[in-house]
């Protein structure tokens, strides 16, 4: 059910967000292999037809987890680098450890929401 939704989600995703969001697309529970309802031949070929990053995980097993994180953030990093012309001398990533800081102007500041849910 949730890959047959997938594509209105995605859509509703790219209506209301950033037009040059990065988006990942995560398959959890390889840890369950014999009740795969998805082949990966068809979640890649749909995360390469929507421009998606992938990968699979299972976070029971800590299968690829942190790797997910680190891919999506690093696409992100990439993305920063090359709207704001930074050269990053062929570099994939940061440095282990090394944060950046971006700011925004003004204009751009996001409100923070009150209260305990996200």
């Amino acid at each position: 059910m949730t890959f047959q939704n997938a594509v209105r989600w995605l859509k509703e995703l790219r209506d209301h967000a950033q037009p040059n969001i990065v988006i990942m697309l995560v398959g959890n529970k390889s840890d369950l292999a014999n009740r795969r309802m998805v082949s990966i031949d068809e979640a890649m070929e749909f995360a390469k037809t929507n421009n998606l990053a992938f990968i699979e995980t299972s976070a029971m097993d800590d299968i690829c987890i942190t790797e997910a994180f680190t891919q999506i953030l690093t696409e992100i990093y990439k993305q920063y680098l090359s709207n704001h012309n930074i050269v990053n001398e062929g570099k994939a990533a940061l440095p282990e450890g090394q944060k950046i800081s971006i700011s925004l102007d003004d204009k751009k500041k996001t409100k923070t929401k009150k209260g305990n849910c996200c």
